[in-house]
């Protein structure tokens, strides 16, 4: 089990899981709880496939430096991407992401259309939220061979937010999405910069994975130290 990738494995994939079961409630009350969970399931078992099949393929005979580089940098742009998203929203710039909301727009989308339409909105919008969790699951599970862990992970998180969801029957609007993309963006960037470095450099942290914590933490405080430095400026009326 790889403790180290199993918390911003866990917390990525919740993030994800939680606006793919906003899509999914939204189709279930069109065309029933037993068709939009019957796409989401399909959507699912395309990402089954995908991990699987990566797995095989890119773990055998390839060069690890390389992978790790590529993994690096992979790690390092969707991590500041949700660093950025997440700084701005707290500083004012944009407008916080609202479940509600995406849960409105999803309906009125769905409102004149047929049953097989609403369908492939329940399992496309599962599977472009799952793709995102897959990446992270394949950049992790390349560089340390974890896969089952890994894959584990993102599964704990698709049963504790459905779990959730189909227990309150509505958008999981108390989840502080915000907060988390901030803390797990501040994780990516941390694992980016330490593979990133290491595959060019070789064995450049003293500390080891421990350099890892203190990466974390230099993010942490640096995107906080940015929130009062941006705050103040008006927030758009278009919600991301």
């Amino acid at each position: 089990m790889d403790w180290a990738a199993f918390l911003p494995l866990f917390l990525t994939a919740g993030v994800e899981w939680v606006e793919a079961f906003t899509i999914v409630l939204a189709v279930s009350l069109t065309i029933g709880w037993g068709a939009s969970l019957g796409a989401a399931a399909a959507g699912l078992g395309t990402l089954a496939v995908l991990t699987a099949i990566t797995g095989g393929a890119l773990s055998s005979g390839l060069n690890v430096q390389a992978i790790q580089f590529v993994i690096g940098v992979f790690l390092l742009l969707f991590g500041v991407r949700w660093m950025a998203k997440a700084i701005a929203r707290q500083a004012g710039l944009k407008a916080l992401h609202d479940e509600d909301a995406e849960f409105r727009e999803t309906r009125e989308k769905l409102s004149g259309g047929d049953w097989f339409a609403a369908w492939l909105v329940a399992y496309k919008g599962t599977l472009m939220e799952g793709l995102e969790v897959w990446l992270i699951v394949v950049a992790f599970s390349l560089r340390s061979g974890a896969w089952v862990s890994n894959g584990i992970a993102a599964l704990v998180a698709l049963l504790v937010v459905f779990a959730a969801g189909l227990a309150a029957r509505a958008p999981l609007r108390r989840v502080p999405e915000n907060a988390i993309k901030f803390i797990v963006g501040s994780m990516i960037v941390s694992f980016g910069v330490f593979w990133t470095l290491e595959a060019m450099a070789g064995d450049v942290w003293p500390l080891g994975d421990w350099s890892l914590l203190a990466l974390e933490g230099f993010f942490l405080i640096g995107g906080q130290a940015l929130v009062p430095v941006l705050r103040g400026r008006r927030v758009p009326e278009a919600r991301a």
